[in-house]
């Protein structure tokens, strides 16, 4: 992998911890508050080199190193470049504490005066801008300060903290890499495991969190189409890919509005019909992209098997033999649905209420989005509870411009995307060590 790098210059972003080992630190959101200038520093170095999954190499020097500081014992490049730090305090449960670090290969037009201006090469070998499109350099900025936090307060709660920085969560490789790299027996196995992600939907310094399904499996298809080509004056002699692929996009709807069943949401998009090379020509093959998007694993199969036998029925309906079936093929990898405890997002929401404030938290509804942080639960659905929270990123003006019907909101990955950072890193920091320290609350 190429990559085009910015210089390193780690240790001028870090800061110091807030308290004293001869002084009770001060309440929890007063000592992040008086920590935010350092923060903010850090936030903004790590939105202007960002990096692409699995060339994470900077940044997770970045948060290695502020582990280290705050008093973890640390271990880097564990499935890639993960980071993976602990904290052992007594005796008590584990508590997981992940961020995702990878940037997005889009160009940035947020304005901002820290704006990045990288450039890097994929592992596929395309060369593009690189942007913290979807936040996860305010996710990674409160995991930091959460570390330091858990570290001050050490008197305060009984267990052991694993923070993590997980790589290549855009492409949804990371959780399954550092797993598969011994995440549960190199280091001690959670019992928890706790998240954030910022929203391009709620109000900055705002926290929510659904009960049950969170995120959706996601799945990429692609569906290769074939046809007899010829004249386009003489479609007779032809089996036209294009008319037959036009029927499977079609048909595909009712995989939706048909064979599902309302109250199990599910999507499945067409993005991309490529065919042909001239007006007077038909072609001999046509190529479908499609994104599919569910929740349980079972209803994620009933899609994939209704995919296969549509184009299969479709092309049987056009006279194609059976040498010329489509082939449709499910890509790898595919990130899976994301399971949010119930209990567990009940008991943090009701914990969070009176220390945030009533209008400040709610039960969000599940989303059609994807994030492999469902994996750390997956890996031992008997033991590990989990929970992932949204944190508003929104400024309420503009928020409130949109709503009287002003300037539409960008959406995460969107290359205007620019969160009120300050609120999204104070609120995440509050909500992950604030629930943490619940969970290990000494006497239970």
């Amino acid at each position: 992998m190429r990559i085009l790098p910015p210089a390193l210059g780690l240790f001028a972003v870090l800061i110091p911890l807030s308290g004293t080992a001869a002084n009770a630190p001060p309440p929890l959101a007063e000592a992040i508050a008086a920590d935010m200038p350092g923060l903010m520093t850090t936030y903004r170095d790590l939105h202007a080199n960002p990096e692409l999954s699995d060339q994470e190499f900077r940044t997770a020097a970045v948060l290695a190193a502020a582990a280290r500081k705050a008093g973890f014992t640390v271990t880097e490049k564990v499935g890639g470049t993960g980071v993976v730090a602990v904290l052992r305090n007594g005796p008590g449960p584990t508590v997981l504490i992940r961020t995702d670090m990878d940037g997005l290969p889009v160009v940035e037009q947020t304005g901002l005066a820290f704006a990045s201006t990288r450039r890097a090469v994929s592992s596929a070998g395309v060369e593009s801008g690189v942007m913290h499109a979807c936040g996860h350099d305010t996710h990674m900025t409160a995991w930091i300060e959460t570390a330091r936090q858990l570290a001050a307060r050490k008197a305060q709660w009984s267990g052991t903290v694993v923070m993590i920085g997980q790589p290549a969560e855009e492409v949804g490789t990371g959780a399954l890499g550092m797993l598969g790299a011994g995440l549960y027996t190199r280091f001690p196995k959670p019992d928890f495991a706790l998240a954030i992600h910022d929203s391009a939907s709620l109000a900055a310094g705002t926290v929510a969190a659904a009960k049950g399904w969170a995120l959706a499996n996601v799945d990429s298809v692609d569906v290769l189409v074939h046809g007899v080509g010829g004249h386009g004056a003489y479609p007779q002699t032809t089996k036209d890919p294009i008319v037959l692929g036009s029927a499977i996009v079609m048909r595909l709807q009712t995989l939706v509005s048909r064979e599902r069943d309302p109250g199990d949401p599910v999507v499945v998009t067409v993005g991309a019909f490529h065919a042909g090379t001239k007006h007077n020509i038909i072609p001999d093959e046509a190529r479908l992209q499609l994104t599919v998007r569910s929740y349980s694993d079972e209803t994620r199969q009933g899609l994939l098997d209704g995919i296969a036998r549509i184009a299969r029925g479709e092309a049987i309906a056009a006279g194609l033999p059976d040498a010329l079936m489509p082939q449709v093929t499910v890509k790898d990898p595919h990130t899976r649905a994301t399971w949010n405890s119930p209990e567990l997002a009940q008991k943090a929401l009701d914990w969070l209420t009176p220390e945030l404030g009533a209008d400040r938290v709610s039960v969000s509804p599940a989303v059609m989005g994807g994030e492999d942080f469902g994996e750390y639960r997956r890996a031992d659905t008997d033991h590990i509870q989990s929970v992932i929270f949204w944190v508003g990123g929104v400024p309420a003006e503009k928020m409130a411009a949109a709503a009287a019907g002003g300037a539409p909101l960008p959406s995460l990955h969107s290359p205007f995307w620019a969160p009120e950072a300050e609120k999204v890193i104070a609120t995440g920091a509050q909500v992950l060590t604030s629930t943490a320290m619940r969970l290990m609350q000494k006497g239970g």
